[in-house]
């Protein structure tokens, strides 16, 4: 049985500051808990309707009353979260890093961070207003893929400044990315669903690249693709041209 103080917790970890506080997040599903597990994620406590290991067995409706899924997946693991790490120094960023500029919905981060591990991009760099990693829709949506990626929240600007390696962001006045020379290292930044990239991290920019389309001319298009979509779409190119980094 799941005590009252037990459900008073999980559900609180749906809040940030909470989260901060408590020094724990929410993870659902054998799939990401496993992960999470075999990543060396230390769990504070385990809620299982199966037979799991190190699991407190719960029922199918206990399970519901603290789940954050419509459809509750057999296991809910609380964990502790993970010691933030100091943005890597300039003269160690020698690989592919991603760099998020206020991007907020808790999907697109999921699948963003999802992307990464696929590309073998592991640390994304997130501006303080990007959302926190350690939302539950958002670890739900990176589908186990937040325990092989770093996550590091710091100052944007700031590290833009100081990095000695190509600074690359999709933007409308970019060059086609397809036909623009590329680096095995760097930072590709993202911008806000709405907004792109913000006018500070802009001008930080010193690789500015464009995703074309191929609409007929004269006729309407789409204004923009999505940033988890654009994200993917450039994180592979740049994997085509330097397949031997995703090793």
């Amino acid at each position: 049985m799941i005590s009252k103080n037990q459900i008073k917790l999980i559900r609180s970890l749906e809040q940030k500051k909470n989260r901060r506080r408590e020094g724990l997040f929410v993870a659902e599903g054998p799939k990401v808990v496993g992960d999470l597990l075999r990543a060396g994620y230390q769990p504070h406590s385990i809620f299982s309707t199966t037979d799991y290991p190190e699991a407190q067995l719960v029922t199918d409706e206990e399970l519901r009353r603290v789940s954050f899924l419509q459809h509750p997946q057999e296991v809910l693991a609380v964990m502790h979260l993970p010691t933030q790490q100091s943005p890597t120094p300039p003269d160690d960023i020698d690989q592919l890093s991603l760099a998020l500029d206020g991007v907020q919905d808790p999907g697109n981060l999921g699948t963003i961070i999802r992307i990464a591990d696929w590309f073998g991009i592991d640390t994304i760099y997130c501006s303080a207003d990007t959302a926190d990693a350690y939302n539950p829709k958002v670890v739900q949506a990176t589908m186990g893929s937040i325990a092989h990626v770093h996550i590091i929240y710091c100052d944007l600007a700031k590290l833009l400044r100081e990095v000695q390696c190509p600074v690359y962001g999709t933007l409308l006045d970019g060059k086609n990315l397809y036909q623009e020379e590329l680096s095995a290292n760097g930072i590709i930044v993202m911008g806000n669903e709405g907004n792109g990239i913000s006018d500070e991290i802009r001008q930080l920019v010193n690789r500015r690249l464009l995703i074309p389309n191929y609409h007929k001319t004269g006729e309407e298009t789409a204004e923009s693709l999505n940033v988890a979509i654009a994200t993917a779409v450039t994180c592979a190119e740049f994997r085509r041209r330097y397949p031997a980094f995703a090793e």
